[in-house]
């Protein structure tokens, strides 16, 4: 939707407009061109489920999907998503069911504080739809971008290991 001008899609007052389909509604916003996804969803649209930890890319608190992808929203610049569907935890249930992965990590205990849960949860919903995924090994190596201070890491990547299982019988 960007709008279009001489100066790089900037209006008069130096935002960008974009339109973006956030857990499943359309979404307009005119921002300034620096404005992260990760700023966008917490501070300008309140969904403050997607956590700001090291805003630097370093420990996953902050994964939402993207077009099904998982990216590090504290990385990625809003207007460089227009036209995208965001997925962030808020999202992920659906008519007041829990994912499957929400009802995995409750039924571990695969959290103790619970501040990188979002993205964990978020993170693996897109390790899961990648496919790639089959052994415990291979669950650890493609969750490492996401860290968890209090290491709860086991019972995380048995939550996980139980969606995949569930979902490929």
């Amino acid at each position: 939707m960007g709008t279009a001008t001489d100066d790089g899609g900037l209006d008069a007052s130096g935002k960008v407009s974009i339109a973006l389909t956030i857990n499943g509604v359309r979404t307009e916003a005119a921002l300034p061109p620096w404005v992260t996804l990760l700023d966008l969803l917490r501070d300008r649209l309140a969904l403050t489920g997607t956590k700001k930890g090291c805003d630097h890319g370093q420990c996953g608190a902050c994964t939402v999907l993207v077009d099904g992808r998982r990216v590090n929203a504290c990385l990625t610049l809003a207007v460089t998503r227009d036209g995208a569907s965001v997925t962030t935890i808020e999202g992920l249930a659906r008519d007041g069911e829990l994912h499957p992965l929400q009802a995995a990590f409750i039924e571990h205990d695969a959290f103790q504080c619970g501040y990188c849960t979002p993205g964990q949860i978020c993170s693996a919903a897109g390790l899961i739809a990648e496919g790639k995924a089959k052994t415990e090994d291979e669950i650890r190596e493609l969750m490492s971008g996401n860290l968890c201070r209090c290491g709860a890491y086991p019972n995380i990547v048995a939550a996980i290991q139980q969606v995949i299982e569930k979902s490929s019988a």
